[in-house]
């Protein structure tokens, strides 16, 4: 029997990571611990994995987990099409996969294998093994996105010149805002008109939209992020009165959380020289300890607190970080964090008494920040601050399940990079209503790499252990060189482009102006989620109107309107490639859950992922390519090969370096050439 080239396995992915961008940065001096795997191990020179298709996160993820194209384990996009054509549900559910992830052979072969927060068919668990542990899977973002979080984030401003305690919801730099809640006690909640994220992703099955469309540029993927809609706490500064235990000179302030329903009252205190340089939270006046102490500067993390979550009182944690104080304490700025049910993610861990485990190796797993914007404070004393939290939990957790809980084989998902990149990656060359200079979004993406290289280098020591560890990606953005065109988007029916072809037909009032609703009885194709088009046709759609006997003519003709499309400012064509969906497997794709046309859009005119071909190159050093770098035992060491690595070679090479079987409905091939003794022994 053969022995097993390695007996411990990690893979560490990184969504969003891109080639080009970690080969400059290594290069600059920016990433030494990615360099210490690059030269320990064994790779393409440019650190290319050749991605699959579409290049968006579920059908990604799964490919390498499962070794096979989209069009074999089903996973054609962010959602799946429904049984009408105007209807999408969520995917990120192992129910909907037709193939096997290669756990399940790690499993099966008696090794103790955990899947930590992959959102490509993760959860619920694939196996019933005792030997396979899954944490989450349920959504992108942290671990516990999508079943923890109970509160919004915000920025917290209090100043003596503040009459009202408030929350408020606009731009944070801009004066004029909407008080969405006032009141010195408490007020009623608000009703936005949408259910929680929790709340969306709690169901993977019934999780649908239907007939969401999107207008224009200024919805969708391709909207820009401004910071209109930042939640901001507003707070006056009054001396401290009423206190168990307040320092002379104190000042306090209030802060406002779950829509006014909770309030925590802070001391703004003196330092030895009487100069105001820290705050401290409480849970009320009469307490006599903080709930913890804020000094500039400085997240932290694990504030266990409370929260109001459908009408009920939660244990939850925050992070907080004091962004500014005034040397008098006349004004304060804080940002303060989304709240993380303290037991919820026990519900997406399995077994769930690893969850006790968790919280004693990390804490309670940290909030996410999606601020963005154009504002620096935002992006690099918020946003990405809070997701090193994210990146320092995730690091004690697997540590402690590889160094302690004798975990053989670990698949681990981390996605800053990509969701950090969505709020800023397209201003990284001017597009005519930029904030900022070139320069500056430039300095957020080295930031932004800088941090991944901090998370990368908490497993350099695993090579001197004897493990094997992958780093890669899913797909990587770009900042294209022009606006993103009106067509496709994984957030609904992108009706842009459809419309201008005569494809896509609105309603219209009495007034003859349009309104926001498709026109079936006129509409012979649309464009729902990310690279798919599909007819309206009569006997399979609800309104269908193209015959079945013209679907092939129909097809062309909308192949032909779709090569034909010129972009106004540019006059050339925006649409790379277009297959009927019996072609569309030459890339990974076709079958039931994809299109009836499939297709991707050109070099330049792409939103950052998502709709084009996995090569496509943009501005900046940017791709779309995913990422392969791998070292430890088994591995060549500093060894480059000319080969193109595919996304589906993972699966099957970890197979052949653990001994155990390939994953049943396996495509690709073991990346021999990396191999230190080949196929053979």
């Amino acid at each position: 029997m053969k022995k097993a080239r390695s007996e411990k396995l990690f893979v560490m992915g990184l969504d969003g990571m891109d080639p080009r961008l970690t080969k400059k940065y290594v290069e600059m001096g920016l990433m030494p611990n990615t360099k210490k795997f690059i030269e320990a191990g064994a790779q393409r020179d440019d650190l290319v994995l050749l991605g699959g298709h579409p290049t968006v996160t579920p059908p990604m993820w799964t490919t390498l987990a499962c070794g096979c194209y989209a069009n074999v384990h089903s996973i054609t996009g962010f959602w799946r099409q429904g049984k009408e054509i105007d209807e999408m549900f969520y995917n990120l559910n192992s129910r909907m996969c037709e193939a096997e992830p290669v756990w399940n052979c790690f499993a099966e072969a008696g090794k103790k294998t955990l899947v930590w927060h992959w959102p490509g068919s993760s959860w619920p668990p694939t196996s019933d093994s005792p030997n396979l542990a899954v944490v989450d899977g349920v959504a992108p973002g942290v671990v516990g996105a999508s079943t923890c979080t109970r509160d919004e984030e915000c920025i917290f401003k209090a100043s003596e010149d503040v009459k009202e305690i408030t929350l408020l919801k606009g731009n944070a730099d801009q004066a004029a805002m909407k008080k969405c809640i006032i009141d010195d006690i408490n007020v009623e909640t608000v009703d936005e008109n949408s259910i929680t994220h929790a709340e969306m992703r709690s169901n993977q099955e019934k999780m649908s939209m239907k007939g969401r469309l999107i207008m224009g540029p200024e919805e969708g993927l391709a909207a820009t992020f401004e910071g209109n809609n930042i939640l901001t706490a507003q707070s006056s500064i009054k001396p401290a009165h009423g206190w168990a235990n307040a320092p002379e000179n104190a000042k306090e302030m209030v802060l406002l959380t779950s829509k006014s329903l909770i309030r925590r009252p802070f001391l703004i205190l003196q330092n030895e020289d009487g100069v105001y340089d820290h705050v401290a939270m409480y849970k009320n006046k009469k307490a006599t300890e903080p709930m913890a102490v804020f000094y500039k500067g400085e997240m932290v993390d694990n504030i266990v607190d409370e929260a109001v979550f459908k009408e009920e009182r939660v244990t939850a944690a925050r992070a907080m970080k004091l962004l500014d104080i005034a040397e008098d304490g006349s004004s304060v700025r804080m940002y303060v964090s989304g709240a993380m049910d303290t037991e919820a993610l026990r519900d997406v861990v399995s077994p769930s008494s690893l969850y006790d485990e968790l919280v004693s190796a990390g804490g309670y797993p940290p909030p996410q920040s999606t601020f963005g914007s154009h504002q620096e404070e935002l992006v690099l004393d918020c946003m990405i601050d809070t997701w090193k939290l994210s990146g320092v939990y995730q690091s004690k957790c697997l540590n402690h399940c590889m160094n302690d809980l004798g975990y053989d084989v670990v698949f681990s998902h981390y996605h800053m990079i990509d969701l950090v990149e969505h709020n800023f990656i397209r201003f990284m060359t001017d597009k005519g209503y930029n904030k900022r200079p070139e320069s500056t979004y430039e300095h957020f993406m080295e930031t932004l790499y800088k941090a991944a290289d901090e998370y990368i280098g908490t497993f350099l020591h695993l090579l001197d252990k004897d493990w094997t560890v992958f780093i890669v990606s899913d797909h990587a953005q770009v900042c294209p060189k022009h606006n993103a065109v009106g067509l496709g988007d994984m957030n609904g029916i992108n009706v842009g482009i459809m419309k201008e072809l005569g494809l896509t037909v609105l309603k219209r009032d009495e007034n003859g102006r349009e309104l926001p609703e498709i026109d079936w009885s006129k509409t012979v194709a649309v464009a729902p989620r990310e690279t798919h088009i599909y007819l309206n046709i009569k006997g399979r759609n609800e309104h269908g109107i193209v015959e079945p006997k013209d679907q092939y003519e129909w097809e062309e003709e909308i192949m032909t309107r779709l090569y034909g499309y010129r972009n106004p400012a540019t006059g050339k064509r925006v649409v790379s490639l277009a297959l009927r969906n019996r072609d569309a497997v030459l890339i990974g794709l076709g079958g039931p859950q994809s299109g009836d046309i499939v297709y991707c859009i050109a070099e330049g005119y792409n939103q950052d992922h998502a709709d084009s071909l996995s090569t496509t190159l943009g501005e900046k050093d940017t791709s779309v390519s995913p990422i392969f770098i791998a070292a430890g035992k088994g591995l060549k060491k500093g060894y480059t090969t000319e080969r193109y690595i595919r996304e589906v070679d993972l699966a099957p090479t970890m197979a052949v370096l653990g001994n155990v079987r390939m994953p049943a409905e396996c495509e690709g091939a073991p990346v021999y050439q990396i191999l230190e003794e080949g196929l053979e022994q």
